[in-house]
């Protein structure tokens, strides 16, 4: 196990070079090569338990760094993890390892920087647990879990857009239920700070376009509109004003915001972000001016 750890210490030091040398463009491609052609990440992976805390963070380090590691302009990490897909299964399940979730979560972060990994893992069962993981006891744990999952659904657009399209209603619905209806105030403000994140993307326009015609959602923009917490509000109405923008809007949901017009209006224009912010007050004008020209539809 010493020796191990001296291995990985050595291989560090090849990567990341210390305070008196800089590592040596040659070395680090050659090391990358051997790297992969021998295994040695499922290794890193597997045996990473067994080792002591300093050795897991220089493991999880050298495993983070050969991620970007080019040779001839190439990044190899990318077709070994494609032909070994399956260290991802045992990667995400160390989440589930409080002593080990945190080293484990830092090399699936660094590993769906790939495509091809990020497209197996949201295909996958996997994805649905980080509704779980979002929301364990641990603070340290859950927020890395909401890092890793807010970087599986913004980094990679076109992978992310065929997932949305192909799989938005039982998304959305855990989304909403588990993630922005959840009784954890933190869970939801990074819930709805990543929704908007995801509405307002160019890529999602067509996901977006349905999310803003149920009724069902803009209920529950509308209940976090009315939160104690300014920071959720203020998400909340970056996604709400979608709903309003939305020119093709089903009669419910006009009528529901006619409905409430007196009620939106008041609370909208006490809205406020804590420092100025000349494009809020732009789309809340826009917003407020759009409510208030609103008039009732017959339901078909």
């Amino acid at each position: 196990m010493a020796e191990l750890s001296r291995n990985i210490r050595d291989i560090k030091f090849i990567l990341y070079g210390n305070s008196e040398a800089e590592p040596v463009a040659e070395a680090c491609a050659q090391l990358t090569q051997e790297f992969f052609r021998q295994d040695t990440l499922r290794l890193f992976i597997t045996s990473l338990p067994i080792l002591n805390l300093e050795t897991r963070k220089d493991a999880t380090q050298v495993v983070a760094n050969l991620q970007r590691q080019q040779v001839n302009y190439k990044l190899i990490a990318s077709d070994y993890l494609e032909a070994n897909l399956d260290l991802m299964d045992v990667l995400i399940l160390g989440f589930e390892n409080l002593d080990m979730a945190l080293h484990y979560g830092a090399m699936f972060r660094e590993c769906i920087r790939h495509q091809i990994v990020a497209k197996y893992v949201l295909e996958s069962e996997h994805v649905k647990k980080f509704f779980d993981y979002i929301q364990l006891a641990n603070f340290d744990i859950a927020a890395d879990a909401a890092a890793t999952f807010k970087e599986l659904l913004t980094r990679h657009k076109s992978t992310v857009a065929d997932f949305l399209t192909n799989n938005e209603e039982w998304f959305f619905a855990d989304y909403n239920s588990k993630l922005l209806e959840s009784v954890n105030y933190v869970t939801r403000r990074q819930a709805i700070k990543l929704l908007g994140d995801i509405l307002l993307d160019r890529s999602n326009s067509a996901v977006m376009t349905k999310y803003v015609s149920s009724m069902d959602y803009l209920m529950i923009l509308m209940n976090l509109l009315i939160e104690s917490s300014k920071s959720i509000q203020i998400e909340a109405f970056h996604v709400f004003k979608l709903f309003v923008a939305n020119q093709n809007k089903p009669a419910e949901i006009v009528n529901i915001m006619v409905t409430n017009r007196s009620k939106l209006l008041r609370l909208l224009a006490d809205l406020r972000p804590d420092k100025e912010d000349e494009r809020f007050e732009a789309d809340k004008s826009q917003v407020l001016r759009e409510i208030s020209s609103l008039e009732p539809l017959v339901l078909a």
